[in-house]
Order: structure tokens, then sequence, then C-alpha cells
């Protein structure tokens, strides 16, 4: 087991051992198990996910918009910008915000907003996809 941490700005979501943590890194997706080489790397918007009992079932997903992850022998602290649990997203309202940012995109003026927009765009559809 190693302890897991999941942390976001408005709180801590999870502390507790588990056998191990898929972690979606910008070099790729890495997997966290007890006696992991120390390291910290960036993480992409995608869906970690957690194995509790064994190796072959995810126990948990979350969907994160990136931060970065401290990795230790014993420990993995990830510091995620955004994170929710996969099942209490509403697809639904996920696809009501992405036409929303649409329509706000094709009245956008300045570059500073269009790139905004097009970043929270990229978040929800990642969001859409976790749960699709």
């Amino acid at each position: 087991m190693i302890q897991f941490e999941l942390v976001s700005p408005e709180k801590k979501l999870m502390s507790e051992g588990v056998i191990m943590a898929v972690i979606p890194g910008t070099e790729g997706d890495f997997g966290v198990l007890s006696g992991h080489m120390p390291l910290i790397a960036n993480v992409r918007t995608g869906v970690v996910e957690i194995y509790r009992e064994n190796m072959t079932q995810v126990s948990e997903r979350v969907f994160i918009s990136g931060g970065f992850a401290d990795v230790s022998v014993e420990q993995c602290t990830l510091l995620a910008e955004q994170a929710i649990n996969v099942n209490d997203i509403d697809k639904a309202d996920v696809d009501t915000q992405i036409a929303k940012i649409e329509t706000n995109i094709q009245s956008a003026t300045s570059d500073i907003d269009i790139k905004s927009f097009h970043k929270k765009l990229d978040i929800l559809r990642a969001m859409a996809q976790s749960v699709a």
C-alpha cells in the first residue's frame, strides 16, 4: 500500500492507503505503487484511477484539470487545480456549459478572453469524455 492524497484548492479530497494510483502525467500516464522512485511530475487534465483492493479493478475514477504530483517511496500527493469524482459529473450540465462557452467564443473580442474560453472548453470536453 501507498499513502495517496488528492488535494484541490478547496479541500483534501482523499487521504488513504491504496494499492495503486494511475495519474495522467504530461509525459504520459504513470502508475504509483509502494516503493516508487521519488519524483515530482506535472499532471495534465484527465482521469486518476484509484485501485484499492487489487491491480485489476479500478475502485474510483477522479477527473482532474492539471496540477502536479509529489511521489516518494511511501506516499503520493496529487495537487490538482480541480478535482471531481467521475460519478458526480452531470454530463448534461457539462454539455450545456460547453454550448455556452462555444457561444461566448463567437462573441469574444479580446485574445485573452478567447484563450481563456478555449482553455475552459478543453477542460469541459475532457470532463465530458471521462463520463462517456
